[in-house]
């Protein structure tokens, strides 16, 4: 990956573009309850709302789209815990071409019907295994690898949305992203540092899979913590390197969040927000709440990641 080149603000446009016809233009939404509890002014990009239930929608279309005809003829592959997988299998119906998805054998029944629902074969290992697992569905097969974040499309198509957010609000003081593998956050540092640059851009993280706040504050990137558990499912892989790359040079930071702060955010926006998210894509609010002291009387964007969830974390 040392040859990595990161999409420009232009790269990210052309996605937008090319994306448009194929995903959801997501709306803002705010809570005036938490807005006086903050002492801020929030906005949510609903990608709960998105094609999939999922921002990945965006670099899977992307991806797929830029494929030419010969390579795409040959299928694509792919690894993901789960929105990945949806949303390269809905791509992939997009353009009418075969699609195969390892996912870890510990993936939420709901996402492993949803990826064999948009017409893909699953295909299950331990998790340990799902990147050797692709890696050799691909050999079998010579379909094209469309990995979930070190790919060039992906992150430009990840980037999108934060585009729409700086087209909608005139000033944002800084933006908040769920991180896992950084494809997201990476993207959205992208653009705001084209557009926006005088604004923080602030990972959200579990703390049971802090691989990226260990990333940024060494300044190396570090391995991923070994069977994490956490009910964050969407956010347990790490940071490959473009998207280590990304963060660093554009100063990106990351706050840590409990499993506690993730169930009462994802509560909070099913309870006053009325608005189904999974526990990953409530990271953001879980940040947003430990970072408020410092945001007094800012404006903030913070993307809710996705919505697939089978809402076995209210038991909890």
């Amino acid at each position: 990956m040392t040859t990595f080149s990161a999409p420009t603000l232009a790269d990210l446009r052309a996605a937008a573009s090319r994306i448009a016809p194929y995903v959801h233009r997501t709306p803002l939404m705010s809570s005036s309850t938490l807005n006086q509890q903050l002492g801020l002014q929030a906005f949510f990009k609903c990608e709960n709302f998105q094609k999939v239930g999922a921002f990945k929608a965006r670099g899977a279309v992307n991806a797929v789209l830029s494929l030419d005809d010969e390579a795409a003829r040959r299928g694509v592959v792919t690894h993901s815990s789960g929105n990945h997988g949806q949303a390269l299998a809905y791509a992939a119906a997009v353009r009418g071409i075969p699609c195969t998805v390892v996912m870890p054998d510990h993936a939420p029944r709901i996402k492993r019907e949803a990826v064999e629902g948009y017409g893909a074969r699953v295909v299950l290992v331990p998790n340990s295994e799902r990147e050797v697992g692709a890696e050799r569905e691909r050999a079998s097969s010579g379909a094209v690898l469309v990995h979930p974040y070190d790919n060039f499309e992906v992150i430009a198509g990840q980037g999108t949305a934060a585009l729409e957010i700086i087209e909608e609000l005139p000033s944002v003081d800084a933006f908040i992203a769920p991180v896992g593998g950084g494809g997201l956050l990476s993207g959205t540092a992208i653009a705001a540092e084209a557009v926006m640059p005088k604004a923080r851009v602030i990972g959200a993280e579990p703390e049971a899979a802090d691989d990226a706040y260990r990333s940024l504050a060494s300044g190396r990137r570090q391995p991923r913590v070994p069977r994490p558990e956490t009910i964050a499912d969407g956010l347990l892989t790490a940071l490959g390197p473009p998207t280590f790359e990304i963060l660093r040079r554009t100063g990106a930071t990351i706050q840590l969040v409990s499993e506690e702060d993730l169930i009462a955010a994802a509560r909070f926006h099913l309870e006053r927000m009325k608005i189904a998210v999974e526990p990953s894509g409530a990271a953001g609010l879980a940040a947003l709440r430990h970072l408020a002291p410092e945001m007094r009387g800012q404006t903030v964007a913070v993307i809710i990641s996705g919505g697939n969830t089978d809402f076995s974390w209210l038991e909890r």
